[in-house]
């Protein structure tokens, strides 16, 4: 199974869900998100399909492995990834009642992201299966070699306190812990200061 990082495209969108949907299955805000375990994945697989399908793809620069997934967005798309009406709608249904809980957790978060150019990692998931083999390592220096070769600082959120220290080993610092309202896990905004390449 090769860990070599790809451009994922729409016609990935099955695999790519099924991925992430694998991946996000432990995750603290997926599951505040999507409480009953029975349809969990199902949900899961829907709302990321809508955000791929719909924006990532689109406006990000998505990459994939055999078994994780990255979408990377850079300072130009990030404008055009803020979900439109017709994307609301859909995840809204995919939510159901945990819906006004996105909204407000997507809100709350956002007011912690950096105003200044950046590349912000909106999501990256291996399947369990596949951890530990190098896919999600592989998707991350791919993404912040090229936030480096712009010059750029890149951005994440996490709610998994043990993703943390992955993060940092790639030189991610906190930059803060985010309180959701609605009585949400903790989130931590983490932030990487751009590294010279080769021939700067």
């Amino acid at each position: 199974m090769t860990n070599t990082p790809k451009r994922a495209t729409v016609d990935d969108a099955q695999l790519v869900s099924h991925i992430l949907a694998l991946a996000f299955d432990d995750d603290p805000m997926m599951r505040w998100f999507f409480p009953d375990a029975s349809t969990r994945e199902a949900g899961l697989g829907r709302y990321f399909t809508t955000l791929f399908t719909r924006q990532y793809a689109h406006h990000g620069v998505c990459e994939r492995t055999e078994a994780a997934v990255a979408f990377w967005v850079p300072p130009e798309g990030q404008a055009k990834t803020v979900p439109d009406a017709e994307t609301v709608e859909e995840l809204q249904n995919v939510l159901g009642d945990r819906a006004t809980l996105f909204r407000e957790a997507v809100g709350t978060a956002a007011e912690h992201t950096p105003t200044e150019p950046h590349w912000h990692l909106a999501v990256i998931g291996a399947d369990p299966a596949a951890q530990g083999q190098g896919h999600g390592a592989a998707l991350l220096r791919s993404g912040l070699a090229q936030a480096d070769t712009a010059g750029l600082p890149a951005y994440l959120e996490s709610s998994k306190p043990s993703n943390l220290p992955f993060y940092e080993h790639f030189g991610f610092t906190v930059s803060a812990e985010v309180r959701l309202p609605g009585g949400g896990p903790p989130l931590w905004a983490m932030r990487r200061e751009p590294r010279p390449t080769a021939g700067t």
